[in-house]
């Protein structure tokens, strides 16, 4: 592997993990966070999208494409497993009433 590609995965995996947190989350989860997850959807996605039929096409879009649709599954996934975020509990909520209660807000 070259410079080159390595570049160009990391490239894509940082535009399809931020292009996935801004969907799911609304904000970023920091350079390093978009860029794991961005990678470990590129994964996904390449392995997924083929094993149902769905071939979106070749070059850098398409690939960014096929790694946000991977980055936004891992998310959802993740979220449902956690319980967290706007589909399911609060964050911290478990450990002695959360943030909004230590401060005097609500969610």
């Amino acid at each position: 592997m070259s410079g080159e590609s390595l570049l160009v995965i990391l490239l894509v995996g940082l535009i399809a993990g931020w292009l996935a947190g801004q969907i799911v989350r609304g904000t970023g989860y920091g350079i390093i966070g978009d860029l794991v997850i961005g990678i470990i959807g590129a994964f996904i996605g390449n392995w997924l999208l083929p094993q149902l039929g769905i071939h979106i096409g070749v070059g850098i879009v398409a690939a960014i494409v096929n790694a946000t649709i991977g980055a936004l599954l891992l998310l959802l996934v993740l979220r449902l497993v956690r319980g967290g975020g706007r589909w399911g509990g609060r964050w911290g909520s478990g450990w002695g009433g959360g943030w909004g209660s230590r401060w005097g807000r609500r969610w």
